[in-house]
């Protein structure tokens, strides 16, 4: 193994508090009501577009889904840091793996320019390529984002790491070997249920699975 690919909502950062308030903050401000945290946490994993229809009780039909998608992006860019932090030890794991000359990155349905400047943040050259939703690129679970980045590292020789059904799909659409981890946003029920063949139950765990080449 050559490379690992990680997710990056809740697999390397916690973001769900800053997702929440960034939501509900766009549906007070058009008279919506508010979403609980774990509505907000099912919601995530397809990107904002596909969050912001599921907050809202028309979905993409309501006639506020654009402007309230350019509100929840702007407002989710000037708090995105207020709440977001990497999961205890996954700067040390990152460290770890860069030190075995295994390279690190990053791709997400996040949108892009939040994705890169989250990944500059928090995790600076430990991550050698950060890749988020963008228009020419279709978003997981096609594969298209993984092998945009994969050319990046000039390597096939990955490992997907993720936390939800999404990243299952998006691994095996690629052809790649998948760890789901389940101190995310979904439990390890939720991930066996939807094909999850190998789990890490901590940074620890995911890290003797990467090194040790536990991966099926």
């Amino acid at each position: 193994m050559k490379a690992v690919i990680f997710d990056l909502d809740g697999t390397l950062l916690y973001t769900l508090e800053n997702l929440f308030e960034s939501a509900n903050y766009v549906l007070k401000q058009h008279g919506y009501n508010e979403r609980t945290i774990e509505e907000i946490r099912n919601f995530v994993g397809n990107g904002v577009e596909k969050l912001i229809e599921r907050c809202l009780p028309n979905g993409a039909d309501s006639p506020d889904f654009g402007v309230c998608l350019s509100e929840f992006k702007a407002h989710y860019s000037r708090t995105m840091y207020e709440k977001t932090r990497p999961y205890d030890g996954v700067l040390e794991l990152l460290g770890r793996l860069k030190e075995q000359g295994i390279v690190c990155a990053v791709v997400s349905n996040k949108y892009d320019a939040a994705v890169k400047e989250l990944c500059k943040r928090y995790f600076g050259d430990l991550i050698e390529v950060a890749a988020g939703e963008r228009e020419d690129v279709r978003k997981k679970p096609a594969p298209d984002g993984v092998f945009a980045v994969m050319d990046r590292l000039g390597t096939r020789d990955c490992v997907y790491v993720g936390d939800s059904e999404v990243d299952i799909l998006t691994a095996k659409n690629a052809g790649l070997p998948c760890v789901s981890v389940c101190w995310g946003y979904k439990d390890e029920a939720f991930l066996v249920s939807h094909g999850a063949k190998k789990i890490a139950h901590s940074i620890e765990e995911l890290e003797r699975i990467l090194l040790l080449g536990r991966v099926p």
